[in-house]
Order: C-alpha cells, then structure tokens, then sequence
C-alpha cells in the first residue's frame, strides 16, 4: 500500500497494533519555533504520531512519523516527543517501536534540531539491553537518522520505498544512484546487512507483530513463555538432510515448526533467527553450506568457512540473546575462515567479537555439531571451551584439527615420499588419524562432547538440555563493560 498523507501515518499505527488499542500522547504539541515564519505553517503534532497500544495482548510504545507535516523532519519538539515515549518504554519495561519516513534534520531549527536528535539517541542509548529496540523504515532514514535506525536492535525495511543512508548516493565518489542505489532495500540488506527484513507494507507489520510475540518484553522478563502444543520427543525424521540448511533444521526441531530468521538476505553462510522449545524463546546460529528453496532444492552453494561478515552478523545475534536472557542454540558444521586479501582486512576482528560474544554470554548455551568441525572455527562456535553448557554431536559428525587427509600428508611426509605404494600409506595413516582424533566419538572420551546422538532425536535432547538450564546462574567479574 502507498501512504502519503496524515493518514498514513496514523494507519501504520493502526496496522501495527491490535484493533482499537491504540492511545496517543503529545497529541496536541506543535513546533515552538518561530524563525522563517514557521508560525504560519500548520505543524500538527509536529510531524510524528507518538503513544502506546498492544500487540497481541502485550504493551508496546510506539512513533509514526507523519510525511504530510514539514516532510516529516525532525524538529525540536519532534524529538522531544520520541523521548517522552522511550522514557515511558523504560519505566514500564516495553518494547519501543519506530515507523520512520523523514527527509532529515528541520532546518529552520538548526541547533534545537541538532540538539534533540541527539537526545533521541542518548534515549536509546539508554534503552539498548533493556528494552528491545525496532525500527521500520517507510521512506527517507538518511544522514543522522541512519544513525538512529541502526541504534535499534532490528530494521525492517519497505521494499521499494525505504531509503536507509548516512550519505545519499549521488554524493559518493563515482558513483550515482542508477550505479548502484546504496540506500535502497536490496543493498542495506545483502552488502550492509542493516536491514534485518526487506518486504512490503503489511509483510513488514505481520513479521514485527511476530517478533514482539517471540522476544521478551524486557531484559527482567521471566514470563516470555507460551504453551507448547508440540510433541516433547517428536522424532525429526528429516533433520539430516537439511542439516546443511540451519534455516530448514532449525524449523524442523522448534515448536509448530516455528523459525523466524534475521538477517537472511546478509552472510547467508551463518543463518540466525528465533525458534521455539518447549514454548521457551530460543536465538538459533548455524553454519549454512546449502540453501535450499520452497522446493527443497539447492539454489545456493557456500564453502564451509565462517566470514568477516558472517562473524559479524551471528556476534550480533548473540550479544542481543545474551542482554535479555535469551537461551542460545548453535549448529556447528564448519572447517575453517574464509582466505582472501579482501577479508583479512576485517576478519580477525569480526572472529574476535565473535569469540567474546559466545563466550561472554552467561545465558544457557547448547551446542549440536552437525557436520565437520575442525579447526579454530570450531573453537569459536560456541564450543565447551568457550562455555557452552552441553554440546552434543551427531553420530557422524567430525570433530579435529583438520581432515584427516590432509593432516596425514603433513604430519608423515617423509614417509609418504618414501613409500612405493604413497598412496595406500595416505589411505591407512588417514583412517588411523580420523578414528583416532577427528571422529566425535574421539572428543567426547576426552569431555569435549557430552553426548552423541542421533540426527533425528535432536529436538528431545536439546529441549531436555535447556530444561536443565533454565535455572541457570552466572557471574562475571565486576567490570565496566568489554572492549572488544
């Protein structure tokens, strides 16, 4: 649908929230400037619709920005009345939720503007860990706004309408927007990853409704549970076959076959997202080696390795479960980082943050090895060095150094070159080494696994180790904050 007017506006709201619960706030407030004869110009509301209402029974905040007043720019009072509303989220512990279509700072109020968009983000600064943090764009989010959508925890990003930029195209050194448009829908989600979902008007309002469903209203929320309808020990009889699609496996294993994915279009390597056991919330990371279509066929391959980008992308992830006592679930089918000049720009970094987040999380964290885990990228995925609480492998699944071939020709060399059959030593020092250090089997005699299993009783084990969980404590040393 295309919104234009006041109306617009006051119908995003509508159509967010459940029927009729919709109450506003500042209704009446209107710009205080008085410079370029701004008392001549009808600001109503001061160009966004500001106030609270329900979504699905539970309280949520909520700001419209209104397109038909000032182009919906951001002026003194504007900014005051978004503050108002995070102020009133943080007391009472609710979500808060942003329907952005602005053309930028009002500048006929200049430094009052500027002054109270930065109180916007002080606000959210405020806020970030405690309540979760939504915005969905609708038209323009560019230059400081860009800076208030990616202070929230998850944008949603209109198609064919929603402009996300710090810059706008055509100011970028050749380039211009037919180039290459970077504030569109398409390119804030694949190269930028800071949409999180790109879809139409009334997709976007179902998948945030979804989304508040699933998330705790608040970093102190022990009531985000819902009643599992759902066989405890369902066997997933499929689960093995789209192992290397986490998106599928994770589907198969949660409650009602419920996944709501984050970031799908971005590092697709590493699939991130929401499911539910035993009607407890769940933040699910995996490795992708195959994406695969409604059709269940494969129409996207990727190596086995974790990128820059999709370290990123899943620290994220985990860094937000971990602030409002999220449980964590990985899927570990990995052998290695991605080796290119391009990413040894970035990627020891992305890895580090990635190491902390799993390993700074102290909510309950289960790890399920899947495929091949080798190496250092092993390491990082959540494993039992780094806390995971319980780790399971499937049957036969490979846990080690690297593989086993390889690991032969360098650790006998000398032998191999030596020998007049090279081959049939490679072929006998190969199986002696995968039986011995990079079977499963071989990390749980050593307490690395705790439990092989079997691919399709995953859900019944996984559901049983966050049941043990649930009363999980943990503190870390007294310090300020991390610094990685």
């Amino acid at each position: 649908m295309s919104m234009t007017t006041n109306e617009s506006a006051r119908q995003r709201i509508d159509s967010l929230l459940d029927d009729n619960s919709f109450v506003e706030v500042g209704a009446l407030v209107k710009a205080r400037n008085t410079d370029f004869n701004m008392t001549a110009k009808d600001t109503t509301s001061d160009g966004v619709i500001t106030g609270y209402g329900v979504i699905d029974g539970r309280l949520a905040y909520v700001y419209s920005q209104d397109a038909s007043v000032m182009n919906g720019s951001i002026g003194e009072m504007h900014a005051k009345k978004i503050a108002n509303i995070y102020d009133m989220a943080i007391k009472m512990g609710a979500p808060v939720i942003g329907l952005i279509d602005c053309a930028g700072i009002r500048l006929q109020e200049s430094t009052d503007a500027l002054n109270a968009l930065g109180e916007i983000y002080a606000k959210q600064a405020k806020a970030s860990g405690i309540v979760p943090q939504i915005t969905a764009v609708f038209g323009s989010c560019g230059g400081g706004l860009s800076i208030l959508s990616e202070m929230s925890d998850f944008t949603f990003m209109e198609e064919k309408n929603g402009k996300l930029f710090v810059n706008s195209p055509n100011t970028l050194d050749g380039n211009y927007v037919e180039k290459c448009d970077t504030a569109d829908a398409k390119f804030q989600s694949e190269e930028s990853g800071n949409a999180d979902v790109v879809a139409d008007e009334d997709t976007i309002f179902d998948k945030i409704r979804e989304l508040v469903t699933i998330l705790p209203a608040n970093n102190e929320d022990n009531d985000a549970y819902s009643e599992c309808t759902d066989d405890l020990n369902r066997v997933c009889g499929d689960i093995e076959a789209s192992a290397t699609d986490p998106a599928l496996a994770f589907s198969q294993i949660s409650d009602d076959n419920l996944f709501v994915e984050m970031k799908s279009s971005y590092a697709k390597e590493m699939v991130t997202g929401f499911i539910k056991l035993n009607g407890m919330t769940v933040g699910a990371v995996g490795n992708r080696t195959e994406l695969f279509d409604e059709d269940a066929k494969v129409v996207e391959k990727f190596d086995s390795v974790i990128t820059a980008k999709s370290a990123d992308k899943a620290a994220d992830f985990v860094k937000f479960c971990d602030a409002f006592s999220i449980p964590v679930l990985t899927f570990t089918n990995v052998t290695g980082f991605k080796a290119c000049k391009c990413q040894e720009k970035r990627i020891a970094k992305a890895l580090a943050r990635l190491t902390y987040a799993f390993a700074g999380a102290t909510v309950p964290k289960v790890n399920v090895v899947t495929g091949k885990a080798y190496g250092t990228a092993y390491s990082v995925m959540n494993s039992k060095a780094l806390g995971a609480d319980a780790v399971f492998a499937w049957e036969n699944s490979e846990i080690g150094t690297m593989d086993a071939t390889l690991a032969t020709k360098i650790m006998y060399a000398d032998e191999i070159s030596k020998a007049d059959d090279a081959q049939k030593v490679i072929n006998e020092k190969a199986a002696e080494y995968r039986e011995l250090q990079n079977s499963a089997a071989s990390a749980a005699s050593r307490g690395y696994v705790d439990t092989m299993i079997a691919p399709e009783d995953t859900r019944k084990y996984v559901i049983g180790a966050f049941e043990m969980l649930f009363t999980k404590r943990e503190e870390c040393p007294l310090k300020k904050h991390e610094t990685i």
